[in-house]
């Protein structure tokens, strides 16, 4: 366990604060040696934080850096090139959602993964998330029963952190490959896999209340899981008040399991005993899922040890958020998976 990983950052927007801070609060076995950013501006910050060597390029980092690993955090657009570019180099990928905006792209980069021999992990987080993780073991062990049904809701109130600016790239769907469902939605479709297993089928209808973003910013969806439990997953962001709602609602034949909305947790069991709802953890929230998720992928290349998920198990936020786009086209429902 005293072996290090040293990874460079690519990219050094607003999530890589998020995955900094995991590698810091992790097992202490990765090292940033490098952090790579075009504004030199933050590439200097993160330097200047992690004694790193800061670069402007992937390129000039690939020739002069001294790293073994990759964190890709680049718009969607350019996960493909910089995934093949780091692998062709040697380096362990570890890339944020989604692992490129079409199918296509993923089996490319899935290919060159495969041929490298190198440890390629998609940072998809809500695999890691306490809440969600603590919700899955409760719904394993019966606690609410046989599940009826659930809901997944990503309502976030439009801020700077999604759009510091308006040339920011997530206001464009050709660089994202749609809108809020392909980007930050994925975290609360995961959720829904774990718990239910493989999505089958969905059907949708897409809105755009925020205006000036390409893609939709509003949706309405029900999920059929091949387990025959129908979900809903509803997905806004929009610039006004929002009131306070769960982010998840799991219902059982016994009982249910809700999720706080907010990005600083928490988790309530409904259940015979606790009517009223019982607190089952400390509130951990989203930003206690980077550190796990970093250690897991250190582990993988340092052990040689299995990812919870793999790479491609991230094709299935993917699919779900396709299948939802043909199915506001369609007005039907449409399959997720080609089998």
């Amino acid at each position: 366990m005293t072996e290090k990983l040293n990874i460079a950052l690519i990219g050094c927007g607003a999530i890589a604060r998020y995955h900094l801070d995991g590698i810091l609060e992790g097992e202490g076995r990765v090292v940033v040696t490098a952090v790579v950013d075009a504004a030199p501006d933050k590439a200097a910050a993160f330097a200047s934080e992690t004694g790193a060597t800061p670069f402007e390029s992937i390129e000039t980092a690939l020739a002069e850096g001294d790293f073994d690993a990759v964190d890709i955090m680049l718009p969607h657009d350019l996960h493909e090139w910089a995934a093949t570019v780091c692998l062709a180099a040697g380096k362990h990928v570890l890339m944020e959602k989604p692992m490129a905006p079409t199918l296509d792209a993923c089996e490319r980069i899935l290919t060159k993964a495969e041929e490298s021999g190198r440890v390629f992990m998609i940072a998809e987080n809500a695999q890691y998330w306490p809440e969600i993780v603590r919700a899955g073991e409760l719904i394993n062990a019966g606690a609410i029963g046989d599940v009826i049904t659930a809901r997944a809701a990503f309502i976030v109130q439009f801020d700077e952190y999604w759009f510091p600016d308006r040339k920011a790239w997530r206001y464009d769907r050709d660089r994202t490959g749609g809108g809020i469902c392909i980007d930050g939605g994925s975290h609360w479709i995961r959720p829904l896999r774990m718990w239910l297993g493989e999505i089958d089928e969905v059907v949708a209808v897409l809105g755009n209340p925020l205006e000036a973003m390409q893609g939709e910013s509003l949706c309405r969806a029900l999920f059929r899981h091949r387990s025959g439990v129908v979900a809903s997953f509803d997905a806004m962001m929009i610039d006004t008040v929002l009131a306070p709602e769960p982010w998840w609602r799991v219902t059982g034949t016994k009982g249910e399991i809700l999720i706080d909305g907010g990005f600083d947790g928490g988790l309530m069991l409904c259940d015979a005993d606790h009517r009223d709802g019982t607190p089952i953890m400390e509130p951990a929230g989203y930003a206690r899922s980077f550190a796990p998720e970093i250690d897991d992928f250190a582990r993988a290349v340092l052990d040689g040890s299995k990812p919870v998920a793999p790479a491609r198990h991230a094709l299935g936020e993917l699919r779900a958020a396709l299948a939802l786009y043909r199915s506001a086209d369609s007005r039907n429902w449409e399959k997720v998976w080609d089998d």
